[in-house]
C-alpha cells in the first residue's frame, strides 16, 4: 500500500477533501491517505501552523496533496504554500490550463502549460519597515535557480512532443534580477535546436494571452509573473475552479489546487471539485496510475457534458456533493 500525504486544509479544503476521498473509495486503488491539518485549523487547534508530524509524514512520503490554506492578507502569518514551497525545494510549479470543451468560454481548445519558479523572487519574504511610511522587498533572482526551472520547462517540451517555448520577464527595467533569469533561458535555449524558444516582455505576454492565446503553448517565468500569469490562463479556460497545479522537485511533488480557500463559502456545499480533482488526477499520473488518471479525467468531462450537473461558477445548479456523485455515476 502506497502512503499519500493529504493536507485538508482550511475554508473550502474540508468539502475538497471529502470529494477526492469519496472518489478515491470508488477507484479501490493500493493508496492510503495520512491526514492532517495545517494552516489556521491547524493552529487553532494546536498553536502550530505546519505540525511537525505532517512534515515527517511528507518526508517520509514524498507526495503530498494539498487542499487550500489560508494566507491572511496584510497581516498576520505568512503563507504556508511559500513555507511547504522553501521547507521541501519545490522549485517548480507547473500549472496545466485546459479547455474544457462543454463550457462556454470566450476561448476554445486552450492548451497552456505555464513553468514557474518556485523558491526565488518576491516571494522569499525578506521585507522590512525602514520607517513608519517606507517598506522595502528584496527580489532575488540566482542563476542556479533559473537553470533547473528553464531546463526542466524545455525538457518538458521535447517529452511531451510540444514546440514552443516563452519565457517572459521584465529585464527591460528589471535589467539585473530578470536580465539574469533571461540571460539563462537564451543561453539554455541553445541546447534545444528542435524547440521555438521566444521571450516576452510580461505586460505584453499578458496582453497577448488575452488577445492570441492560441499563440502559447508552454511558458517559463520568475515566480510572481507565474502567479499572476497563471490566473490570466485560467480566466481563459473557466475560472480558477479549473485549473490544477503541481510543485514539485527530483524528489518531492505537492498538488494542489491553484485557487484559495474561499471562507465565504466554506461549508455551504458551492465549492467547485474540479480543480483539485485534477491535481489528484496529475499525482495519480506522477504514481504512475496514468490509466486511473485518464479515467478520472473522463468522468470528470462526462460531468460537464450535463452542465445542470456542474457547480454554480461555471452555470450549474450542483453544489460540491452532488458533483461529487455525478463524478462517481461517471466514472462507472
Amino acid at each position: 500500500m502506497r502512503a499519500i500525504t493529504l493536507f485538508e486544509g482550511d475554508g473550502i479544503g474540508p468539502e475538497l477533501t471529502q470529494s477526492v476521498l469519496s472518489i478515491f473509495d470508488v477507484l479501490k486503488l493500493p493508496l492510503e491517505f495520512e491526514r492532517y491539518d495545517a494552516g489556521l485549523t491547524s493552529f487553532e487547534k494546536t498553536g502550530q501552523l505546519l505540525p511537525a508530524e505532517a512534515l515527517a509524514s511528507v518526508r517520509r512520503n514524498k507526495v503530498f496533496l494539498k487542499a487550500p490554506i489560508t494566507t491572511p492578507v496584510a497581516s498576520g502569518f505568512r503563507s504556508i504554500n511559500v513555507a511547504l514551497r522553501k521547507e521541501f525545494d519545490l522549485y517548480a510549479n507547473i500549472r496545466p490550463a485546459r479547455s474544457l470543451p462543454q463550457l462556454e468560454t470566450r476561448y476554445k481548445d486552450i492548451d497552456i502549460v505555464i513553468f514557474r519558479e518556485n523558491t526565488e523572487d518576491l516571494y522569499i519574504g525578506e521585507e522590512e519597515m525602514i520607517s513608519a511610511d517606507e517598506a522595502v522587498a528584496i527580489k532575488r533572482i540566482t542563476r542556479a535557480a533559473s537553470h533547473r526551472i528553464i531546463r526542466l520547462a524545455f525538457d518538458y517540451v521535447l517529452r511531451s512532443g510540444r514546440k514552443k517555448l516563452t519565457c517572459v520577464h521584465k529585464a527591460n527595467i528589471l535589467k539585473y534580477t530578470d536580465g539574469l533569469f533571461l540571460e539563462e533561458f537564451r543561453r539554455i535555449s541553445a541546447d534545444y535546436p528542435d524547440v521555438k524558444a521566444e521571450d516576452l516582455i510580461v505586460d505584453n505576454a499578458s496582453m497577448q494571452l488575452v488577445m492570441n492565446p492560441e499563440n502559447f503553448d508552454v511558458m517559463v517565468m520568475p515566480n510572481l509573473y507565474g502567479d499572476i500569469l497563471s490566473d490570466i490562463t485560467a480566466g481563459l479556460i473557466g475560472g480558477l475552479g479549473l485549473l490544477p497545479s503541481v510543485n514539485r522537485n527530483e524528489e518531492y511533488a505537492m498538488f494542489e489546487a491553484v485557487h484559495g480557500s474561499a471562507p465565504d463559502i466554506a461549508g455551504k456545499n458551492k465549492a467547485n471539485p474540479t480543480a483539485f480533482l485534477l491535481s489528484a488526477c496529475m499525482m495519480l499520473e506522477h504514481l504512475d496510475f496514468a490509466d486511473e488518471g485518464a479515467r478520472l479525467r473522463r468522468a470528470i468531462a462526462r460531468t460537464y457534458d450535463n452542465i445542470e450537473d456542474c457547480t454554480a461558477d461555471v452555470g450549474g445548479k450542483a453544489g460540491t456533493r452532488e458533483f461529487t456523485q455525478a463524478v462517481i455515476r461517471n466514472l462507472n
